[in-house]
Order: C-alpha cells, then structure tokens, then sequence
C-alpha cells in the first residue's frame, strides 16, 4: 500500500503593517510549494488587507477574532498552535515584536504564538526609526536568544518615505526561508563544531590597535548553519558589529594572543574546528604607555614582530578523528598559497578565496571560494555566505565519510 505524504501546516500570521500586502504573494508562495496554509490577521492587517484575500489565495478560514465562534468545536488558537509545522509571521511589526518577547496575548496572533511549540520565523517590517530603537533591538535579541529566527529586514526607501532598515524581505527570500526550518538537515547532530571569526586586534598604544578589514560573516554564516543542521557549535570571534546565532555558545577574543589560548583550550573538544578567523600576522614589539603624540618628525617608526600560528599550533595537537578546516584570504597566487597551508598547519580542507574579486571582498554578504583538500580542487560560483557554509559543511561530512586524507 502507498504511503501517503501529509503536507506540511505553516500558520501565517499577518499583522498591521503596510507590507501586509506582500503577504499575499508570501501566501500564494508558501500553497504553491505543497504546504497548507491558515492564516492568522490582527485587526489592524485587515484593514490594509480584506481576509477573503487570504482566504481565496489558502482554501482555509482566516482567524482575525480570538472569540469568533470557531468553524469546528475545538479551541481554536490552541488546535491552531498544535496544527503548526512551521510558525511565520510577515510582516512583523514593533507591536508584535513586543509582545512575543515579553509574553503579552492580548489578541488572537499573540495568543497563538505563544502557544505553540512550532518554530517561530518572523520577517520585520517597519521604521528605521523603529528597528533601531533600542527596545526593539532588544526585543530581537530576546527572541533571538529564545531560538526565533528572522529573515530581514532590509535596507531601501521604505513606504513612509525613509531610507534604512526596515523593509520587509521580498516574498522568495521568505518563502526559501520557510523552505529551510520545514527541511532543516540534522547531518551534524552529534558532532561538536568550533568556529573562529573575524579580526584580531594587536594594541599600539591605550588607544590605537592594527587590525584587518573581516568582518566576520562567513564565519558566523557558517555557525549558523552547523547549528541549523544539529551541531552543538561553539563560535570564538573577534570584534565584529553581528548579532550571535541562535543557540550558539559565543567566546570573544580580542588579540591574536586570546585567540590562541582560547582555541588551545577548546580545540580537543570539538570534532570539526573551522578556522575562518583573520587574525592578524603581526604586532608591535612594544606597546606605549601612553596615547603616542606628533611631534616635530612627520614620520613615525614601529618595529613589529609576527604573532602566533593559530591554525599551525591547533594543527599540531589535532587528534584522531577531528576534521580541521582554515581559510586562505589572498589577493595573488591563490592557489599556491592555499596549497602550502594546507599541508603546513596539518589541515583536511582549506577554502580559499580572491578578495580582490567583486562580490568576494571584504563586508559583503557573498563569497566566491575554491574548496581544496588532499584529493581535489573545486571553484564555486558567486553565492550568499550562507550558500558557501553549507558547502563547505557538506565537504567536511564527505571528507569524513572517507576518512580524510
């Protein structure tokens, strides 16, 4: 006898924003791919848009009144809750933001999210003004530590006629997102994964420091996906202006020094260790006391000396079992560069890349890598940094189906 396949029940909940409109195609998207879809508006979504929108585009009721009598003889906001696959809501307003954070149901959206044990994706919509305001920010870092996942906001001329932050995600990218939490692979469930990311800072003086231009994205694009796909992940970072992933235990590091003392500590704890980190090559050999001043010499002179090898010393203790993955930033001779570290720091794999190429530099959301380990090469085309760490997660668990070298 065939198995049948039951679809997948995402509650879409749609709240007073003016890019409730953009819901429709966000609705419309979600039937499309196979899922079935109840919709959830606050009073004040239907006033922009009419519920018989939703209802035409879903073939289900829309809830807009937590006292309704409900269609079947069941509490509605909580069979709704319990029904839930996936939990979306777009757009996301201040409002709602609110009052998820802080537990307050006051009407049917808010009284069934907070019910349900589904995974909650939220795509904001609003002011810069507003998602900048530090309550706000605060909100999302709650909700965020709590395990919600976001999609957006996005930079551009927002309705009210502002430039900034703020505006809702475009329907595909929400609807790629709900793909992903409904298919979320678990392949590294099991595994623990230590991840280093961005700069390191080397102290001049009290208030001067060298550093480098990382940002740090990949590396938190690529913490982000080994805990989407089950890893408990451990993430020593730099200086960077990111919010943590969800769920990821963080370690902050500022010189290449506490990078090396932290990564010798946490290294033979972890399976996989992924060293996408920049840190630093040299320092000053001497650091001032005091803020250096100009003087009568219009040129000043500082001795540097090299910092530690992270990567070479983590190499150096790896043991039986772990998979050791760095990074080979170049602006010439790539390959060749990339190929000596390899072997020298006792690596499995190492993902190289041109950062004088458009689109692989430094602060953008988009990468162009070459995948190198003992056996082969492989070039990748021009993809988001959350594309590049699930390649490269997807090499690590190969090469450790082959036993590696």
């Amino acid at each position: 006898m065939a198995s049948v396949q039951v679809q997948k029940c995402i509650v879409l909940g749609v709240t007073g924003g003016i890019a409730a409109y953009k819901a429709c195609e966000v609705a419309s998207r979600l039937v499309k791919g196979g899922f079935s879809v109840y919709t959830i508006m606050t009073e004040n979504a239907t006033k922009l848009v009419a519920p018989l929108t939703f209802q035409t585009l879903t073939k289900h009721p829309v809830v807009t009144d937590t006292f309704a009598p409900p269609v079947t003889f069941e509490v509605e906001h909580i069979a709704l809750a319990q029904r839930a696959d996936l939990f979306l809501i777009a757009p996301a307003t201040a409002n709602i933001l609110a009052k998820l954070a802080h537990g307050i149901a006051d009407d049917m959206l808010s009284t069934t999210a907070l019910a349900t044990r589904a995974p909650l994706l939220l795509a904001p919509a609003m002011n810069t003004g507003m998602w900048d305001n530090a309550a706000t920010q605060a909100n999302v870092r709650l909700l965020k530590d709590r395990g919600a996942r976001f999609v957006g906001p996005e930079g551009g001329l927002l309705a009210c006629g502002d430039s900034g932050m703020g505006r809702m995600s475009e329907p595909a990218d929400i609807f790629q997102a709900a793909q992903e939490l409904l298919n979320a692979r678990s392949d590294l469930s099991g595994l623990r994964v230590l991840v280093t990311a961005g700069p390191t800072r080397e102290a001049m003086d009290p208030v001067r420091f060298l550093t480098n231009r990382s940002s740090g994205k990949m590396g938190y694009a690529i913490a982000d996906a080994a805990k989407r796909r089950g890893a408990e992940v451990t993430l020593v970072s730099g200086p960077v202006a990111l919010s943590a992933p969800a769920g990821v235990q963080v370690l902050p590091i500022s010189s290449t020094e506490d990078l090396l003392s932290v990564m010798l500590e946490q290294a033979p704890q972890h399976d996989i260790i992924i060293q996408a980190a920049a840190p630093a090559d040299f320092r000053p050999v001497s650091v001032a006391e005091n803020k250096i001043k100009k003087g009568s010499d219009d040129t000043l002179t500082v001795s540097f000396t090299q910092t530690p090898d992270v990567a070479k010393a983590v190499g150096q203790q790896k043991r039986k079992g772990q998979t050791l993955v760095g990074f080979a930033a170049e602006t010439e001779l790539v390959l060749e560069h990339a190929l000596q570290k390899l072997d020298a720091k006792r690596l499995d794999l190492i993902v190289a890349n041109d950062v004088t190429q458009p689109g692989a530099g430094f602060d953008v959301d988009t990468n162009i890598i070459t995948l190198i380990d003992h056996a082969r090469q492989e070039t990748l085309p021009l993809m988001s940094k959350r594309d590049a760490a699930n390649a490269i997660l997807d090499r690590v668990l190969a090469l450790r189906q082959t036993g590696g070298r």
